[in-house]
C-alpha cells in the first residue's frame, strides 16, 4: 500500500462564530445555574459536541414536556418556530436563545415583510430544524422549496409580494440555481439584501473548492445530522475528487488513502478543531509525513452572548 505524503488542511474550517456562541451559551448556564441545563434539540450537529455537553450537565429534549416548570431552557443554534417560543413562555422557563444571529436575521426579515403582505418561498432542507424554525415564524403564506423541479409546483396566493428567503448552511451553487429558477417563474420576487447563506457556509465552501484542486480525496470532520459538513463532502464530489465524512476519527478506513498521496482535510462549521487534529494524528499513522495549512480567509466575526449570562 503506498501511504499519503502530506494533509492539506483547508483554511477556514470547523467552528463558526454562531457555534462558538451557542455552546458558550450552555457552558456559561451550567456554570451560572448548575445543572441540569435543558436544551431544545442538538445545540449543534455534532455528536462530540453533544456528548461533552452531555457530560457537564445538558439534557437534550424536542419536546418541552419534558422540561420541568421553572427551569433553564437553552434554544438550538438552529433556532424555533413562534409556537416552541410561546409554548416556552407559557411554561415559565428561564429561556437563553442560542439562535445564530445570521438566522435570527431571516426570522426577522420574515417577520418584517410578512406585515406588508408577502408569502415567501423558502428555500432548504424539509425537516431541518433551521427551516421548521423559520417556516414556523408564520402560520401561512410561507412555501418550502428543496430544489429546481420543486419551483414548477409552488402556487402562493398573490405573486405581486413575493420574497426569497433561504436556510444558512446550503450549498452556494444549488442555492443558486434554484434561485435563478425561482426569479425566472417569480421576475419580481424580492430577494435578501445580503444572501442568507452564511458567511462560514460560504467561506467553507470556497475553501474546498481550492482544496479540491490539489488532493487526490478528501476527508470531511462532521456528523452525518449537520447540514454544511454534508454540503462540503458533496461540493469535493461535484468537483471530481472522492470525498468521506467522518463523526471520528476512529471512522477513517485505510482503504480510503491507498494510493492517494495527498489527502485534504476540512471540519463543517459545527464540528471542532481537536477533532480535526485527532483525524490528522489517524492520517500520519498511516503514514502521513507532513501537514501543510492552505491560505484561506481569516475569519474575525464574533456575535455577542445573550444578557445575563456575561461574565
Amino acid at each position: 500500500m503506498t501511504a499519503p505524503g502530506e494533509i492539506l488542511l483547508a483554511e477556514p474550517r470547523g467552528f463558526c462564530a454562531g457555534v462558538d456562541r451557542a455552546i458558550d451559551i450552555v457552558e456559561r448556564a451550567l456554570e451560572k445555574f448548575g445543572a441540569p441545563i435543558y436544551v431544545r434539540h442538538e445545540i449543534v450537529h455534532n455528536t462530540f459536541v453533544v456528548n461533552d455537553l452531555k457530560s457537564k450537565g445538558a439534557i437534550f429534549i424536542e419536546d418541552l414536556a419534558e422540561v420541568p416548570p421553572g427551569a433553564t431552557l437553552v434554544f438550538s443554534a438552529h433556532g424555533v418556530s413562534k409556537a416552541v417560543q410561546q409554548e416556552a413562555q407559557q411554561r415559565g422557563f428561564h429561556v437563553f436563545d442560542a439562535t445564530c444571529p445570521l438566522v435570527s436575521k431571516v426570522h426577522i426579515e420574515v417577520a418584517k415583510l410578512a406585515k406588508e403582505g408577502y408569502e415567501f418561498i423558502m428555500i432548504g432542507h424539509k425537516g431541518h430544524p433551521e427551516v421548521e424554525g423559520t417556516m414556523g415564524q408564520l402560520d401561512h403564506g410561507i412555501h418550502l422549496v428543496e430544489d429546481v423541479a420543486d419551483v414548477a409546483y409552488v402556487q402562493p396566493s398573490q405573486t405581486e409580494r413575493l420574497a426569497v428567503v433561504t436556510q444558512t448552511t446550503l450549498s452556494v451553487d444549488d442555492a443558486a440555481a434554484i434561485t435563478r429558477a425561482v426569479k425566472e417563474r417569480f421576475p419580481s420576487i424580492r430577494e435578501p439584501k445580503q444572501q442568507d447563506i452564511c458567511y462560514a457556509t460560504q467561506n467553507r465552501q470556497d475553501a474546498v473548492k481550492m482544496l479540491a484542486r490539489e488532493v487526490d480525496v478528501v476527508i470531511v470532520v462532521g456528523s452525518p445530522t449537520s447540514s454544511n459538513s454534508n454540503r462540503l463532502a458533496e461540493l469535493a464530489r461535484k468537483l471530481g475528487v472522492t470525498s468521506y465524512m467522518v463523526d471520528s476519527p476512529q471512522e477513517l478506513k485505510a482503504e480510503w488513502l491507498e494510493g492517494r498521496s495527498r489527502v485534504g482535510l476540512t471540519a463543517g462549521a459545527s464540528a471542532p478543531e481537536v477533532l480535526v487534529q485527532e483525524v490528522v494524528a489517524r492520517i500520519k499513522a498511516l503514514g502521513a509525513v507532513s501537514v501543510r495549512k492552505m491560505d484561506g480567509i481569516v475569519e474575525t466575526v464574533k456575535f455577542p452572548l445573550p444578557k445575563g449570562l456575561k461574565l
